[in-house]
């Protein structure tokens, strides 16, 4: 496993422009790992987020295992997406120079959600909307 927590060959096998990481947002996180583990097979190994939850707890960032290999997230959206979203899939693609691409993506009629931000043993990361309002995510691997 690598640095930032995802199996990968080597960083060649993920070159920018590729989707990276998928993670489910959810207001429900033990009823989406438990449907998960009975539909797929995954178990999860459970992270604390510098992020804490209503009750003062810090959220917690489960991460899918298929075997050893991670293969997605999944997190509380609570507090962090306007209420009415329904749970989703939230994908992050791998770009080689963020600050670059937020800035292509601004010139090019797209809008930053959350400007770049560390992620400690995983990489920047910036919250972003295409020209049509579809959200994703620039992740600039560790």
């Amino acid at each position: 496993m690598a640095q930032d927590g995802m199996a990968h060959d080597n960083d060649e096998d993920l070159p920018h422009g590729r989707f990276y990481w998928n993670e489910l947002m959810t207001d429900d996180v033990d009823k989406a790992k438990a449907f998960y583990a009975a539909t797929l097979g995954w178990q999860f190994a459970d992270m604390p987020m510098d992020e804490q939850g209503a009750d003062g707890q810090p959220k917690i960032y489960a991460v899918a295992l298929l075997g050893e290999e991670p293969v997605a997230g999944v997190m509380d959206m609570t507090d962090l997406v306007p209420p009415g979203v329904p749970p989703h899939w939230f994908s992050y693609i791998c770009v080689d120079d963020i600050a670059r691409r937020v800035a292509l993506l601004e010139a090019n009629g797209g809008s930053v959600v959350r400007a770049p931000f560390e992620i400690p043993g995983v990489g920047r990361i910036a919250i972003v909307a295409d020209a049509t309002g579809a959200f994703f995510g620039l992740m600039m691997p560790q």
